[in-house]
């Protein structure tokens, strides 16, 4: 073969090569997980922006149990103190992290939830009822928006893990597998209800 007819031979091979490398697959692999985990944080955000609401509206329910609402209280502190920012998906600590502070708020407001159910008097309000409408349609929300940042993170990791896109995230990007959310410990069994 002429060195002319070699090296176009040797470039048309590395262009086939280079067009199945996946560079741009991993690259909207990331992008959807980027905005998945936006849709995470902004179902978050409009769960904490409920519950100064809905405690208010609870505090106004004559003899309601404080510790109940002091929980809750306490939990929205706790969980707008977890940094939530796009670095967290690169980070299984930081994301454990977040996840343990919502399953923590989700408790408290399960629990406020129950509680109000003792309260005749609170159920008939209609702020009450709006906004508990309002918390169940969100706590709906969060969990389709944490289905869709796992389901996301599942396909950037497979583009991550998979040959031969594995080499274009190893050696050009420096991309890694991405933790994702994973079940809470005792989330098998239900929760108790006492009366």
């Amino acid at each position: 073969m002429k060195p002319r007819n070699l090296s176009v031979a040797w470039v048309l091979g590395l262009l086939v090569a280079l067009s199945g490398c996946g560079y741009n697959s991993i690259q909207a692999a990331d992008e959807a997980v980027k905005a998945a985990w936006g849709e995470v944080q902004n179902q978050y955000q409009r769960r904490m922006d409920l519950i100064p609401n809905l405690v208010n509206t609870v505090k106004g329910a004559a003899d309601f149990e404080k510790e109940t609402l002091e929980a809750v209280i306490q939990a929205r502190a706790s969980a707008s103190q977890v940094k939530m920012d796009p670095s967290v998906i690169d980070d299984p600590e930081a994301l454990k992290k977040v996840q343990e502070s919502q399953s923590q708020l989700g408790a408290a407001l399960g629990r406020l939830l129950v509680v109000s159910e003792r309260y005749p008097d609170l159920k008939a309000v209609a702020a009450f009822r709006d906004l508990q409408a309002q918390l169940e349609g969100t706590e709906n929300r969060i969990t389709v928006a944490r289905k869709r940042f796992v389901d996301a993170v599942q396909e950037y990791n497979k583009l991550v893990r998979s040959f031969p896109t594995n080499l274009t995230a190893r050696f050009l990007l420096n991309a890694q597998v991405r933790p994702s959310f994973e079940a809470t410990a005792g989330a098998e069994k239900p929760p108790e209800v006492k009366f």
